[in-house]
């Protein structure tokens, strides 16, 4: 029996999958969460075999309750059911732990036939996902073109110190900082510095805002 936890903020949604899931004779329900700080609890009361898992939810969204799942309970596979098909987060989930990641308008037998793969420590991906990791494996890295002292300032920025700040941290001038920017908003197809601090984050680069 494959033991399910349900994490989603809408309570139709997890409603419905609960209903789903416990219409099937291999497997049970055994906790229900809105939020990803509830996800993580109900992990640790009732060590699922699978948790489904949505991604845009209050307080912890569903990567940073995937990381946390996975660094506590490595035996649980954390699949991933949500609306959203774009790149960053689908890198971020399956860069946290996720076993998995499908979107939300798959038909209800395919969402069983996900659990069960994760349950077997396989991999199941929407095949919008999968198309979406390949074209990210063949794109460049942007930060693997940005110099060291580059990446020191958008490190800094990220930090929310101004250019006159960043360069005395950095010991350069403030010239040369909004020189580094500059390129930088380049290189990651960005136009200002709110958006080159919310890319960062999306990267693993300088500090992550709390959910």
């Amino acid at each position: 029996m494959i033991r399910v936890l349900i994490a989603d903020d809408h309570g139709v949604v997890r409603d419905g999958l609960g209903r789903l899931i416990s219409a099937l004779d291999d497997m049970e329900v055994v906790g229900l969460a809105g939020d990803g700080e509830e996800a993580l609890a109900g992990v640790r009361e009732h060590d699922p075999d699978v948790v489904l898992m949505d991604l845009d939810m209050p307080r912890m969204d569903g990567i940073e309750a995937t990381r946390r799942i996975i660094a506590e309970r490595p035996q649980t596979a954390v699949l991933v059911l949500t609306s959203f098909s774009d790149k960053p987060r689908i890198l971020g989930a399956l860069k946290a732990g996720a076993a998995g990641y499908l979107l939300k308008d798959v038909p209800a037998d395919e969402v069983a036939a996900g659990i069960r793969s994760a349950a077997r420590g396989e991999a199941p991906l929407d095949p919008r996902a999968a198309r979406t990791m390949l074209a990210a494996q063949a794109e460049p890295d942007p930060l693997e073109s940005l110099s060291d002292r580059e990446r020191d300032v958008l490190v800094l920025l990220v930090e929310g110190l101004p250019n006159k700040l960043i360069a005395r941290r950095l010991h350069i001038t403030e010239k040369t900082v909004k020189s580094h920017l500059t390129r930088v908003f380049r290189e990651i197809g960005v136009t200002d510095r709110t958006q080159a601090a919310l890319w960062a984050q999306r990267h693993g680069l300088g500090a992550r805002r709390g959910d």
